[in-house]
């Protein structure tokens, strides 16, 4: 009987809150069918506005302010990305990101030289938070990674692809799509904020990029959105001019500070990593274990390595196709493999890539420190590219 007293008080008390007004779903089209490509033409790495977007890094860079939906009610959020070659026939690492709002100082300021690379006190501006006076600089927050597949869609129809079209496919893909859940973002998603898309590619023809956030309201009566915050700590991307690709792995640890001026409630770190370097023997065909140390104690330590890449086959019509040799029934044979189908360091042409998540528990105020450490990775040398794009973001309770 008295359980079911306070049931009934209990139900009392929700009915007789005010209710959380609703504003529906929402889709925002960030971009639609955009073409990105290197132009010499943006080489002065000044801002091109074209359609209310912006060109950076010789236009290897889209970036737009968006207005986005501010919710009370607890949404799903999606983000959901389509690509096609527009002509560049490789495989390019992908990125796209926030700029989170509460920047003073953002790849923004690298482009119209508030700031410069002299600067910043190490070699490789703008990867993590640095102070400036009364302005904090602040790295941009990764939505997703992906990795661009050999010449999807624009090859389809070349004579010489058809014949190296494998047998166990049924045909060459139009499109590559990739789609994550981004809700714990949400406090980034909100109001006007800046959204950019990087991709490394070195063509005037490079790839056309669609980009939409989809944002689903809870059906739930008051079910109040969680009240949660997102620290940036750490992005080696390449979004502007002034930076570099980041290969300081192979000389060391990379620590970064997180002062803390109030507890950090269930905190995970969200991580994200890829290897790269296409030659024989480079950073994205071997395998390098990841260490990462919070307040020096490990917090995780793995080999991020992808062996499913064959799966990817029917998105990368341009790849390069070799015979290797085996043995079946007892018989040496040649079998064909394409470029797109060897293992790589945390991705495949065609993939996304999936975010490490790692607890951290409550982090109580005060100076902590993160030691990201790659022992394994190479230098850049020459044209053997060796770099790292490594991102990490803190998710908390408030």
């Amino acid at each position: 009987m008295k359980i079911k007293f306070l049931l009934l008080i209990s139900v009392l008390i929700v009915s007789c809150k005010a209710e959380i007004p609703s504003i529906g779903n929402y889709s925002v089209s960030v971009f639609q069918e955009e073409n990105l490509y290197f132009d010499m033409a943006f080489k002065s790495d000044t801002l091109q506005l074209d359609d209310d977007i912006l060109r950076l890094d010789a236009g290897r860079v889209l970036l737009k302010k968006v207005k986005l939906p501010k919710y009370e009610l607890q949404p799903n959020v999606t983000v959901n990305v389509k690509l096609t070659s527009n002509g560049d026939p490789w495989d390019k690492s992908g990125s796209l990101f926030v700029i989170p709002a509460s920047a003073d100082l953002s790849l923004l300021d690298f482009e119209n030289n508030t700031l410069t690379r002299e600067q910043f006190s190490d070699a490789f501006p703008g990867i993590k938070t640095v102070q400036f006076d009364d302005r904090t600089y602040k790295p941009s927050v990764e939505l997703l990674r992906f990795m661009t597949p050999f010449g999807v869609g624009h090859f389809n129809d070349n004579e010489r692809v058809a014949t190296l079209k494998p047998v166990y496919i049924p045909k060459w893909e139009d499109a590559v799509q990739w789609e994550q859940n981004i809700t714990h973002l949400l406090p980034l998603l909100e109001d006007e904020v800046y959204i950019g898309v990087f991709i490394d590619t070195w063509t005037k023809q490079g790839y056309n990029i669609s980009v939409q956030l989809d944002f689903e309201e809870s059906t739930i009566p008051n079910h109040v959105k969680k009240k949660q915050e997102v620290i940036s700590v750490l992005n080696t991307s390449k979004y502007a001019g002034a930076q570099r690709f980041y290969d300081a792995f192979s000389k060391g640890n990379l620590s970064i500070d997180l002062p803390v001026s109030e507890t950090l409630k269930n905190a995970k770190l969200y991580y994200i990593t890829t290897g790269h370097g296409g030659h024989k023997g480079g950073d994205e065909f071997t395998e390098k274990e990841n260490i990462i140390k919070f307040n020096s104690k490990v917090i995780k330590q793995f080999v991020p390595w992808r062996e499913d890449c064959a799966s990817f086959r029917r998105f990368n019509p341009t790849s390069g196709v070799w015979t290797e040799t085996t043995t079946w029934k007892g018989e040496e044979i040649e079998e064909r493999i394409a470029s797109s189908d060897y293992s790589r360091s945390n991705w495949c042409p065609g993939s996304d890539v999936l975010p490490e998540i790692i607890d951290l528990g409550n982090v109580e105020k005060g100076n902590h420190t993160f030691e990201f450490s790659i022992p394994g990775a190479q230098a850049i040398d020459g044209d053997k590219i060796n770099y790292w794009m490594v991102s990490a973001y803190i998710v908390y309770d408030k």
